[in-house]
């Protein structure tokens, strides 16, 4: 955790200098924040930091964080053959997304996706290609929406932990991750980056990622925030997090260093999941193996009375 803490203090000096002359931050203060992404953004570790983090800064704070993050899903609607053992194909966003909007009615979306967009294969035009018109597509449907939009940009895919699984280039096919799947990411990265001269807000979690991880090996070679080269454990998702903290002008180490900010995070991961796994489901998506969520009016009761003890929380500092 130690290293952790002096890779945000890096990391964040580094993005606020990156930050300081773009455009106004969208502030998530009085917004419904919805976050869209794949398994990183729902297994919840960020969204739950940055909603603590915001929560120390100002206790006061009205906002609401939904976590609507959906493992295996793309923006690009692609899926490789053999997914989850040929159980199902990848999740789309776009079948949901109507249905999300509608529903959620939010004032922010925060989107991270890319990761699984270019199905683990080397760079192909067409995929990618189905990658930049389903983000075209995500953009314009949120502005339609009402919504304002904050893109992140793909997660680093870490091949180290992982290098006796990947495949070389020049197979018709990838059931296992092409050696070379970061530099798919990169160039995804980098468009979604080039979007920024049309106004788009991008925030890059992608170098974020792939700089502290470089930094933790020059302490020790083998240091990765995900074993499986995908998915971040909460050290990882913390750097995830960090791109949104900057622009935001919050210092997440401070969560970390709080005498209660184990017990503060904690609750919010409580708060979050039950909302997640409701408002997934009232929004019918269509990805097995995910639990069913308690009715909306049922979970709203159960998020009121955590709200209450999060309070409690910040009133006992």
């Amino acid at each position: 955790m130690k290293i952790a803490l002096q890779l945000l203090s890096l990391l964040s000096l580094t993005l606020f200098v990156g930050l300081a002359t773009a455009q106004e931050p969208i502030s998530p203060n009085g917004k419904r924040v919805l976050f869209l992404g794949d398994s990183i953004t729902h297994a919840g570790g960020y969204v739950a930091v940055l909603e603590a983090g915001l929560r120390l800064k100002d206790p006061k704070a009205q906002l609401e964080f939904l976590n609507l993050g959906l493992p295996s899903e793309t923006v690009s609607g692609l899926s490789e053959p053999g997914h989850a053992g040929g159980a199902f194909p990848r999740p789309d966003l776009h079948e949901r997304l109507n249905r999300i909007l509608a529903q959620t009615k939010p004032d922010l979306v925060i989107a991270c996706y890319g990761m699984n967009d270019g199905i683990y294969y080397p760079l192909g035009e067409d995929r990618f290609e189905k990658f930049k018109d389903g983000m075209e597509r995500l953009h314009i449907a949120v502005e339609k929406s009402g919504a304002k939009i904050i893109h992140l940009t793909p997660a680093f895919f870490d091949a180290l932990p992982i290098k006796d699984r990947l495949l070389p280039a020049g197979r018709d096919e990838y059931r296992q991750p092409f050696e070379g799947y970061d530099d798919v990411l990169t160039e995804y990265s980098k468009w979604l980056l080039s979007k920024q001269k049309q106004g788009w807000v991008v925030l890059d979690v992608h170098d974020a990622m792939k700089s502290a991880v470089l930094k933790g090996r020059e302490i020790n070679p083998a240091f990765t925030f995900a074993g499986d080269g995908v998915h971040p454990n909460m050290e990882g998702q913390l750097v995830v997090a960090e791109p949104l903290a900057a622009y935001w002008g919050m210092d997440l180490s401070a969560v970390q260093k709080l005498e209660n900010g184990k017990a503060l995070l904690d609750l919010v991961s409580k708060k979050q999941t039950i909302q997640k796994l409701a408002w997934l489901t009232a929004t019918k998506h269509v990805r097995p193996g995910i639990p069913a969520g308690l009715p909306i009016e049922q979970a709203d009761r159960q998020v009121a009375e955590l709200n209450q003890q999060i309070e409690a929380l910040h009133a006992s500092k």
